[in-house]
């Protein structure tokens, strides 16, 4: 053993002599070039090429390497043995990473690559005006040299684009309204936002169930549509007005359309804009991937439909938007100089040049009163689908009980689910004044179905008296609702339309010179 000792520390002291020749015969630079021209040979004979991402580049955060990060985040927390996790600010999920200096293998298009999590220790740091982390952290992308063009023409654009959508589902979604008066917050935003977080979505809104599968798919024919749009030459954006009695789920709509795609909500408050061009300003600070609200347009600002002026005529049509535009509309009164949002405006605002500044956007008005609406506002293009939220059916009635008292359809006696499919047509109770009755006795279900029962009975009696019937299947007014819409659709030909507009704009441009 003591002879085995004395030969390692002869061979180690010969191999510190050769180290010394070397150091002397090959000075550092020779060293360098060689391992330099070592490290071509090795990679002209080597079939992969590595490309390294860090996590700052220079003095600037290197958004690749977080997009990277989110994206990885997808499938390491299914496979990777050891994982780091975090939570970042305003996100409702956590997120799984790469460990220090490990490696997972992912395939795209029929092609694997392999990521690499490099860590290392940064060398003693000079005089800085940033301070840099002690750590040096990167990702390190291995590819074959035959599929290096497939990686970098499509593979981190999907990277980016994944990690984008990663990050929205994770964010806490936010509801912004316009600044007062137009006023700009400390970062010279016109929005003031805070987190959204209402509970509505598609499973708990009342509404007939084959209504929701309807707008649940255009929704998501929408979100998928980039390719669509572009193709088309349309602008990807697209409009919903919600239009019926007040309590009958308008806005609990709105969220649940955010809830479903993820969306930020900007509910606009027209009372506070002054002009069209501060309107313009408003839809140029709004993000992509967002739901633009204006709630009851008829009574924000007076926008209203031409043939309920009182003339029908179209100089007498010309007439009233004149008077609106040197008056300032509604909503801030032309005395104290406040709004003077013209229709022009408002439809240039929803479909005009510059609704097209952003993509992925979805314009949502709502309104009681249809009729009261300009035909205008109502044509395709600016409000693509039109959705009448009716008095509560008897589908939706039974998605109330399963909320509130968690009654299935099959828990209910026969008798009683016939009397309450009978009765709730000629009711005309709104979703929100039957979740009143349910509320109050949502810890007694027996006590609730009976309590409902009897007011649904009496509000029928209420309108059989009235001489209100009802027509149409699961209580809605069909005829009705069909009358608003054609005459709001129909009340001025496409000519005379047309026409006035042009007058309102012409008469918009000589406001502006005076």
């Amino acid at each position: 053993m003591r002879e085995y000792w004395t030969s390692l520390a002869s061979l180690l002291g010969v191999f510190a002599f050769c180290q010394t020749i070397l150091q002397a015969v090959f000075p550092p630079e020779l060293r360098f070039a060689s391992v330099k021209l070592f490290n071509r040979i090795f990679h002209c004979f080597s079939s992969y090429c590595y490309y390294d991402i860090t996590e700052i580049d220079g003095v600037n955060t290197n958004e690749l390497y977080n997009a990277v990060q989110l994206y990885l985040s997808s499938s390491v927390s299914i496979t990777g043995n050891r994982l780091s996790l975090t939570r970042a600010v305003n996100s409702s999920g956590f997120t799984f990473g790469l460990a220090n200096n490990d490696s997972i293998v992912d395939t795209f298009n029929g092609v694997n690559v392999l990521w690499e999590h490099v860590v290392t220790q940064r060398q003693a740091q000079t005089f800085s005006w940033r301070p840099l982390p002690d750590e040096k952290r990167g990702f390190t992308l291995r590819i074959k040299k035959k599929d290096k063009s497939l990686v970098l023409n499509s593979y981190l654009d999907y990277i980016m684009e994944k990690a984008s959508d990663i990050r929205r589902k994770n964010q806490d979604r936010l509801l912004y309204t316009n600044s007062r008066g137009g006023s700009l917050d400390s970062r010279g935003h016109p929005w003031e936002s805070v987190p959204f977080k209402h509970p509505s979505t598609f499973d708990t809104l009342a509404m007939d169930p084959q209504k929701k599968k309807e707008i649940m798919e255009d929704l998501q024919d929408f979100a998928n549509g980039q390719s669509f749009y572009h193709k088309t030459g349309r602008a990807w954006k697209r409009g919903y007005l919600l239009y019926g009695p007040p309590g009958t789920g308008k806005s609990s709509m709105i969220a649940a359309m955010a809830n479903y795609l993820g969306y930020d909500i900007y509910d606009l408050e027209l009372t506070e804009v002054h002009n069209n061009s501060e309107l313009r300003k408003l839809l140029m600070k709004t993000s992509s991937k967002s739901i633009i609200v204006i709630e009851d347009i008829d009574c924000s600002i007076n926008l209203t439909n031409r043939n309920n002026i009182g003339n029908t005529s179209v100089s007498a049509s010309r007439s009233y938007y004149d008077s609106e535009l040197r008056g300032g509309g509604g909503g801030g009164g032309g005395e104290e100089g406040g709004n003077t949002i013209t229709l022009s405006g408002l439809l240039n605002f929803t479909d005009g040049l510059w609704s097209c500044c952003g993509s992925e956007r979805i314009f949502v008005f709502t309104t009681n009163h249809i009729e009261k609406l300009d035909p205008a506002l109502l044509r395709s293009g600016r409000m693509d689908m039109h959705i009448f939220m009716s008095y509560c059916s008897f589908p939706a009635l039974k998605i109330l009980l399963k909320n509130y008292l968690g009654c299935e359809e099959c828990e209910l006696e026969e008798s009683i689910l016939k009397q309450l499919e009978e009765v709730v047509k000629v009711a005309r109770m709104t979703p929100a004044d039957i979740s009143e009755v349910l509320i109050k006795n949502r810890r007694k279900k027996e006590n609730a179905v009976e309590e409902l029962l009897e007011t649904l009975k009496v509000r029928a009696d209420m309108n059989e008296k009235s001489g209100v019937v009802m027509r149409g299947e699961n209580g809605v007014e069909e005829e009705e609702e069909e009358e608003q819409e054609k005459r709001a659709l129909d009340s001025e030909s496409p000519k005379e339309e047309s026409e006035i507009e042009d007058n309102c704009k012409e008469e918009e441009e000589e406001v502006k010179v005076k």
